[in-house]
């Protein structure tokens, strides 16, 4: 499996913006995995964002960005997509997509990074005006 993250960018305070995370080695339509957002901001742990677990039909979104980000998939592109709106500075971070193959790494209420299997280079999203 491989994942390759882009979108990021410059982007003032209560924009908008959208990643992408264009996904090989594994049909998001048709095999059972999670599939997930991580950030790490400077000088800071990572955190996962926000995560999607087919089997399950889970959809987890961490309290920082609840009510702002959304998650889509596109089957036909093979690709996710990370909605970020409202942006603020503490979003400012590199973003990463990463999958689990078992199908776990994302619950009712956390992720598991460990979990997660395959890693896509991150994207860098800088919130500053």
């Amino acid at each position: 499996v491989q994942l390759q993250a882009s979108g990021g960018g410059l982007v003032q305070p209560g924009k908008s913006l959208i990643l992408s995370c264009a996904v090989s080695g594994l049909s998001l339509d048709l095999d059972f995995y999670a599939i997930g957002w991580f950030r790490r901001a400077p000088g800071k742990s990572r955190e996962g964002v926000l995560c999607f677990a087919r089997k399950a039909g889970i959809t987890y979104y961490s309290d920082s960005v609840k009510g702002r980000f959304t998650f889509s998939r596109d089957n036909s592109q093979n690709t996710v997509h990370l909605h970020m709106n409202s942006l603020t500075a503490e979003d400012t971070a590199v973003y990463y997509c990463a999958t689990a193959d078992s199908g776990y790494g994302c619950y009712m209420n956390r992720m598991g990074a460990a979990e997660y299997d395959h890693w896509g280079r991150g994207t860098l999203v800088t919130v500053s005006s």
